[in-house]
Order: structure tokens, then sequence, then C-alpha cells
């Protein structure tokens, strides 16, 4: 009997022991997963909205320049920006381009708190492409394209992030820029190729001469064909080139907000676009947050340079994903 006692205090003290674990690895589970919940502290951003910025755009046609809808594209983007409370200042010169035709490029530039110091810098192209050199029937390739994600989905989404900065004021620097001519560059059907640098203009333009003098920002982030359904953002090479901690920062807000099926964890090709001017001027160490494919010959979407490229492909999820994203970076940027 002795012994059955003892075996039985020492298995009530076995039973107690692993109770004990068992209600600790409990509690230790139940404190992991609240320490793993993320509080957004960013403003919702509203996806509809952003679409309705597009839509906006694409209603003038395609945003060529030196035609009438570019213009009065370019005057509407004003006019938002200043009715969400950006002080907005315009770039305007004229350009020879490729084939000896001379351009006037636009570029607008939207500024939140232009006194503070610390400033960050959110931009994308908003002129649209005058060739549809990636369509397979030759009648269509010299027909502009309409741009609705290439230019107009990076637009979009910024609009929305300049509105919701009016409602929810901060206290670091923004400025917003609209670059012109991106998307200028010499079409791929054709046969007398002219040597130089033919894409990002207007980019290149500011980063030379920036509308103020020896700007400066922490950080940038570029938009670019941020629209469409089943958008992958990899890792692009200029941006870990110049500005991987950036990239690991919007990438991992991404993951915070549950957006791993947008922000892929692998590296993407280098892709020549409007931050690598402002990275090679260091007017801001800039990440590009584009769509880019492992399966298809371009690395782009479809659409991509066709005619294709209208509202036909706009996603709301996508543009929900991007601007809380690039919200949230900003919204929990300490000064």
């Amino acid at each position: 009997m002795k012994h059955l006692k003892k075996l039985s205090i020492v298995l009530v003290l076995i039973t107690s022991m692993l109770f004990s674990i068992s209600c600790n690895s409990c509690q230790s589970s139940k404190k992991m997963v609240i320490e793993e919940a993320y509080n957004q502290v960013s403003p919702q951003f509203n996806a509809d909205s952003a679409y309705q910025f597009i839509e906006g755009q694409v209603a003038f046609g395609p945003r060529v320049p030196g035609t009438q809808a570019h213009d009065l594209c370019g005057d509407y983007l004003v006019a938002k920006l200043q009715e969400f409370g950006a002080e907005v200042v315009e770039q305007q010169a004229d350009v020879t381009h490729y084939d000896g035709q001379n351009i006037r490029l636009r570029n607008i530039i939207g500024s939140y708190n232009p006194d503070a110091e610390e400033r960050l810098l959110l931009f994308a192209h908003w002129d649209s492409r005058p060739f549809a050199d990636e369509e397979s029937d030759s009648e269509k390739q010299n027909q502009s394209i309409l741009g609705a994600d290439d230019g107009g989905s990076g637009v979009g989404v910024l609009l929305e992030i300049a509105r919701q900065m009016q409602q929810n004021p901060l206290e670091i620097g923004i400025d917003i820029i609209f670059f012109d001519l991106e998307d200028w560059g010499q079409p791929s059907f054709s046969s007398d190729w002219v040597q130089g640098d033919w894409w990002c203009i207007g980019s290149k333009y500011w980063s030379e001469q920036p509308h103020i003098d020896d700007y400066k920002a922490k950080y940038g982030i570029l938009l670019d064909m941020v629209g469409s359904a089943n958008a992958t953002f990899l890792k692009e090479g200029y941006s870990l080139q110049y500005a991987s901690n950036v990239v690991d920062k919007i990438w991992s807000t991404a993951i915070k907000l549950g957006y791993t099926g947008y922000f892929l964890p692998q590296r993407g090709g280098y892709i020549t676009d409007d931050h690598l001017p402002v990275n090679q001027h260091h007017r801001a160490p800039s990440v590009n947050i584009i769509n880019l494919k492992q399966d298809t010959r371009t690395g782009f979407a479809p659409h991509w340079h066709t005619q294709r490229d209208d509202m036909r492909n706009i996603d709301k999820n996508t543009l929900k994903a991007v601007g809380q994203t690039v919200m949230e970076v900003i919204y929990t940027e300490k000064i």
C-alpha cells in the first residue's frame, strides 16, 4: 500500500506539473498572439476614392505632352492638390527629344508643411505613352495609350493620400510630385535608334534643378503601375541598391497589414524609372513600388504599353494594399 500511495503521490505531482506546464503554454501562446497583433496607425485609405481619381485622369484621354488632354489633366491635378491643402508649384521647360521634337514638360509639386526641415518624397508620373509599341498589330502601335495603370494608378493613389493628409495632418514635411515626360522613350519599333537616355525626362529635370535649392528628403517612394488585379511587387534592383533599408521598411509594413500576397520577398530586375535620377542626384534614397512579373515576356503585366491599359485593369484591392501600406509608412515616421 505504501508503494501505491507513493505512486499515487508521484502521479498527482506529475499531473500537477503537466497541468501547470500546459496552462503556462496556453498563457504563452495567448501572449504571443497578442504581441503579434498589429494596431494600424494611419487613417483608412479609401480605394473607391483613389479609383475615382484614376477615372478622372483617364476621362481626359491619353495625357500625351503637347495635347489638350495633357493640358486639361495637368490643371485638374493642380486643382486637386490645392483642394487637399497642398502648396503647389510647377516646373515648366522646353526639352528637345530623341526625334528632334521640342516638347514642353510640366512637373507638378504639392507640398505639405513646406517649412519642415525633415521631409518625405512621394512621386509618380502623370503622362501617358504616345505609342502602343507592345501591340502585335502594327496599325495600333503608333496610337497613344490611356495609361490607366501606367501613370494613372500611381497618381490616383497619391491624390487619395493627399486627401487623407488634409483631414489627418502630419508633422513631418511631405512633397508629392507628379513627374511629366516619363513615358516618351523611343518606341521599340523604331528603325533608327538614337543614342541617349530618353525616359524619365521630367524626373531628370527636377533632380538636376529641384524646385528648392539643394532639396533633400529622408527617403522617397515611387508608385508606378500599382493598380491592376493580381499585382506582384518585387524588390526592384535600384531600390535595393540605393535604399535597401527603405525597402525593408515598406515590405515589413505591408506584411504587418496583411498584404503579403502583393508585396513579395523576391528580388526583381533593375528598372529605369523616375526613382533612378532621384537616387543618382542624391535628392532622396528612393524605392520603386512597381508591378513586376516573372512569367511574362516583358517582365510587366500583359497590358503594359498596349491599348488594353484602361480602367478594366484597375482593381480596388490592389489600390488599397498599396495606398494603405504607403500611408502606414509615412504615418509611423518619427520626426
